[in-house]
């Protein structure tokens, strides 16, 4: 196993710590851990900032679908090498989305999970 390899045991993105190592899918080091985004309340999990200060900018973000794996020595990502150096800065809000839970409506989705999907857009969304 190389030196850029994780390790450690699988943890959940809830014990991830700040300054833990974050690896390309090839096994090359992107950063360490600055920020893990995510709603803890409502197990939402947006994704984590990158301290990557050999990159123009140092900050990046990845987004929950880019993470692969959280171990408890590193973080590997879903991209390669080359893919992670197109990362982009993190934004106010990382995970925008186009539409809300009202566009749906309850009559699509049943009376109780559209409710369920209000609180969280909310949640996410600062609308608390």
């Amino acid at each position: 196993m190389s030196a850029n390899e994780a390790s450690g045991e699988q943890i959940s993105y809830m014990a991830l710590e700040e300054g833990t190592a974050v690896l390309s899918s090839d096994g090359e080091s992107i950063g360490k851990v600055a920020h893990v985004l995510a709603d803890v309340d409502e197990d939402i999990f947006d994704g984590i900032v990158v301290d990557a200060t050999w990159l123009p900018g140092g900050l990046v973000f990845a987004d929950g679908a880019q993470v692969g794996e959280i171990r408890t020595d590193a973080v590997t990502l879903k991209l390669d090498a080359e893919a992670c150096r197109s990362l982009p800065k993190p934004s106010a809000n990382p995970a925008a989305m186009e539409a809300g839970p009202d566009d749906m409506g309850k009559e699509g989705l049943g009376e109780e999970m559209h409710d369920k999907l209000r609180r969280a857009w909310d949640r996410v969304s600062g609308n608390y």
